[in-house]
């Protein structure tokens, strides 16, 4: 998968990370929990279905693309926020289209907009691990750095959103590795791709969008957008656009599988 997100985002996020990090430093243990976690679901920690009360379960480490609809199905994934501008507007159009969507969550975004987290779930969507900070090169770092950026984003999520633990594990970038893969489904986070690349980071317009949709579908179900790092506007416009046309070509709107 190519590495599609902005360097200048990733820096802004980076700094933000660094200071959240350092303070939670000497109250986290999750870097030093990575060999647990491993090894097996932790007792105690709530699992991605239920979101409360129960212990993880270990999902499968290849990176699913398939819908839960079955083969008309399709998956709508946003990543990157939650934003106060655009989350909000998206969340209100998916509402209008009556679609359901995962949401691909940047740590830092979530500790720093809890409400927007809780309305995401209250809205029916589902959450997804996008790390701390966001580091398209994270697979050329050590497994330590993979295990705090992964680990420290979940934690991240679930308080923001009150105990809901993200299903999924997303990559920036794609940047998976074995290691990854494994850590994230021994959490119960199954890793998460894409299959249509709308590349509206680049915002190349809503026609340009909209026809890279239509295109691109038949190769697969799951369709990548964003709600955050930067003007998402023509997202907001592609998306009016595209949930009513899939609907019309008999597409199923679900999530991806675990």
């Amino acid at each position: 998968m190519a590495k599609h997100k902005g360097r200048a985002w990733h820096v802004r996020l980076l700094a933000a990370a660094l200071g959240v990090t350092a303070l939670a430093a000497g109250a986290s243990v999750w870097t030093a929990q990575a060999g647990t976690a491993e090894a097996g679901p932790r007792a105690g920690v709530a699992s991605p279905e239920a979101g409360h009360g129960d212990q993880v379960t270990k999902v499968a480490e290849d990176i699913a693309h398939a819908s839960d609809r079955g083969a008309k199905g399709v998956n709508i994934t946003i990543d990157d926020g939650p934003d106060p501008n655009w989350t909000p507007q998206v969340l209100q159009l998916l509402k209008d289209n009556g679609v359901k969507a995962t949401f691909c969550m940047v740590g830092t975004q979530a500790q720093a907009y809890p409400n927007l987290v809780k309305k995401v779930v209250a809205d029916g969507h589902r959450l997804c691990n996008h790390t701390v900070s966001h580091d398209t090169a994270m697979d050329k770092k050590s497994e330590a750095y993979q295990a705090k950026e992964i680990l420290d984003a979940e934690r991240m999520i679930t308080k923001a959103s009150g105990g809901v633990r993200p299903q999924y594990y997303r990559a920036p970038g794609g940047a998976f590795t074995p290691y990854s893969r494994h850590l994230a489904a021994s959490r119960g986070m199954r890793p998460l791709g894409w299959n249509v690349d709308t590349k509206d980071f680049e915002r190349p317009g809503v026609d340009t969008m909209v026809a890279t949709v239509k295109r691109e579908i038949s190769d697969g179900p799951t369709v990548l957008f964003h709600d955050a790092g930067g003007d998402r506007s023509q997202t907001l416009a592609a998306l009016g656009q595209v949930l009513p046309w899939l609907r019309e070509q008999g597409y199923a709107f679900g999530f991806p599988v675990r």
